[in-house]
């Protein structure tokens, strides 16, 4: 997959995307960064992909980079370049991530106190009971909610084993998650029920996944129906 998307996309009002090729268990995917403006805060980089010349200058001319974001124990891989090129960006992680790349800068922990200066533009939902630790976030300004691997939206895989895997795996041509997480990434599913009900009250109407198409409209429903194996 060539990297095609280096250049932000305009999404929403204050929302930018910006996709890099990856592979997962041998399927070609995409990765999705997006930016959001913050008011005169600057910028939020959350889930942050390979900082190529190209990428760095098209968010730099946006404006400054306040914050970077880690959604979970996983979408990591590229932060530590992009915060050693902002080294006045606040780096914020999940707990475990600093057990899991102990050299990484870590400035906040998701949830343990509350950032200032996100008050009015975006929401923290901490997925309780999610062992992967993802914390989405509402981009209040654009009705967004940010996602990682929550839910995937991949459409229908041309590679024969992206088709094949993602068919056996529940998540083909709709907006889902993978059985394989299903099973495995859920120590307590009461929590994670309270949490994803928590996050379809807030009224959005748009998604932006890790991997996948963005959802522009009916984005709540989808999530909603995305979450009916997990009960009430």
């Amino acid at each position: 997959m060539d990297r095609a998307t280096e250049a932000l996309t305009p999404f929403a009002e204050g929302v930018w995307l910006s996709q890099d090729p990856v592979r997962i268990v041998g399927m070609p995917l995409t990765a999705t960064m997006t930016v959001l403006r913050m008011g005169d805060a600057g910028l939020l980089l959350y889930s942050p992909v390979a900082m190529t010349p190209a990428r760095r200058a098209a968010v730099e001319a946006l404006g400054p980079v306040a914050h970077l974001y880690a959604p979970n124990l996983f979408h990591h891989r590229w932060l530590a370049e992009w915060a050693a090129a902002f080294p006045s960006a606040r780096v914020h992680a999940p707990r475990g991530l600093a057990k899991k790349n102990p050299t990484l800068r870590i400035d906040r922990i998701h949830g343990e106190t509350p950032e200032p200066s996100f008050a009015g533009h975006v929401d923290e939902l901490g997925i309780a009971g999610f062992r992967l630790q993802e914390t989405t976030l509402l981009y209040r300004p654009a009705r967004t909610l940010l996602v990682a691997d929550l839910v995937h939206n991949v459409g229908r895989p041309e590679h024969l084993w992206s088709a094949v895997y993602t068919r056996a795996m529940g998540f083909h041509d709709r907006v889902a998650l993978s059985r394989a997480i299903q099973w495995t990434g859920f120590s307590d599913r009461r929590a994670a029920r309270a949490s994803i009900d928590d996050a379809l009250s807030r009224g959005f109407d748009r998604l932006v996944v890790g991997h996948g198409e963005p959802v522009r409209e009916g984005a709540r429903d989808l999530l909603a129906a995305a979450y009916d194996w997990l009960g009430a």
